[in-house]
């Protein structure tokens, strides 16, 4: 591990660098603070992943505790003190349950280092996953009441935490931040990934973008998709996002059962997301449960397209008047509202993506997370 010149003020832990919402937010949050001239690193359990090049091109500095497996815990524990103890940090800033647990764990022994916590979901529906996943989240909960201060990214993800244990006196909502700069609308970008994958010029295309997970609600997406495209043939659909190779291949063959495996383009990612986003008509997030704050629906508000939205976390408020919200689970609902779009003048559509465009900027900007994370850490700074 190398050693630290000058100390930092605030350390991040979080799992890994690889792609993902919450990750994408964290790199937001450390180049928006890096802005602020305030001193960040960042330390992760595995090494790699897409989003370090990114944060070392921007001089974060980058600690790996190189975790062999989820098993390895006290060997973790062990080199993410020893490096507390080198960095020395005022704040110690956890990025989700099995992160937010460790840096409990340090603070019994760095007592002068304000914990903080990230939490950023909701009914996660944990029987899903196993074991594991039910008895951390239940630990994280207990062990709530010892943290300084618990960062919600929205306020249904807060609900949920007070329902199941967490303390209401540490915790405040901060939604996630877009990058207005950067997702905007861009005429024109779409034309070569159409010409790329074979979409017509004159054929719609609704998208999802989300890890493959059953949270994210792709069964329903397809099985709209299978309904829609009966009605409307010059349709095409598109899923972008990774996730475990059982999953995606039931994903495919689901498709395939469906008829529309062949009006589906499937992505594992897609580098320039802000692009992508410029090329669809519409963008549907069609999750199930266990959303906090999409950023996919605040990214595709900020290039104004519009957006169909389940009734899960705080997607409804973050679409406003400005898009369309169904009940999660709810096919016939989910073909309506993409039957509504599409048959809404272009003129009309064009009014709901500016208004979709001006609430992100209003509401949601980058710049207001790093303004409303930094006020709700002086207080801490000035117990030290």
């Amino acid at each position: 591990m190398t050693a630290v010149v000058a100390p930092v003020r605030l350390l991040f832990l979080t799992r890994s660098l690889n792609y993902g919402g919450s990750q994408r937010q964290l790199v937001e949050l450390l180049t928006g603070l890096l802005s602020r001239n305030i001193s960040v690193a960042v330390a992760t359990f595995y090494v790699g992943g897409p989003f370090q090049a990114e944060l070392e091109r921007a001089g974060v500095p980058i600690y790996c505790l190189d975790k062999k497996t989820r098993w390895d815990v006290f060997r973790c524990v062990h080199r993410l003190l020893r490096l507390v103890r080198q960095v020395q940090p005022t704040v110690l800033h956890g990025y989700l349950g099995a992160a937010n647990i460790l840096a409990i764990l340090v603070k019994a022994f760095c007592p002068r280092v304000k914990v903080v916590w990230g939490v950023r979901s909701t009914n996660m529906e944990l029987r899903r996953y196993g074991w594991l996943d039910q008895m951390l989240y239940w630990i994280e909960s207990r062990l709530s009441r010892f943290s300084d201060l618990i960062i919600v990214n929205s306020k249904s993800g807060l609900d949920y935490a007070m329902r199941n244990g967490f303390r209401r006196e540490k915790m405040v909502v901060i939604p996630n931040g877009i990058d207005t700069k950067r997702f905007r609308p861009h005429d024109g970008v779409g034309q070569e990934f159409r010409l790329k994958h074979g979409v017509g010029a004159t054929e719609k295309l609704i998208g999802l973008v989300g890890r493959l997970d059953p949270m994210k609600g792709h069964e329903t997406f397809l099985r709209a998709a299978s309904f829609f495209e009966k009605e409307r043939p010059s349709v095409r659909f598109i899923c972008v996002g990774d996730g475990p190779e059982p999953y995606r291949e039931m994903l495919h063959r689901f498709a395939e059962s469906l008829g529309i495996q062949k009006k589906t383009i499937w992505l594992d990612e897609y580098d320039t997301i802000e692009d992508l986003y410029n090329t669809l008509d519409v963008l549907t997030s069609s999750s199930s449960y266990g959303e906090g704050f999409p950023n996919v629906i605040g990214e595709a508000m900020a290039c104004g397209i519009p957006c169909v939205v389940t009734d899960v976390g705080d997607s409804k408020y973050i679409v406003g008047e400005t898009g369309l919200v169904v009940p999660p689970n709810d096919v016939e609902a989910l073909v309506t509202a993409w039957r509504r779009l599409m048959h809404t003048e272009d003129s009309v559509k064009a009014v709901m993506g500016k208004a979709a465009r001006e609430r992100i900027i209003q509401h949601f900007r980058l710049e207001r997370l790093v303004d409303d994370f930094l006020n709700v850490l002086k207080p801490l700074g000035q117990q030290n």
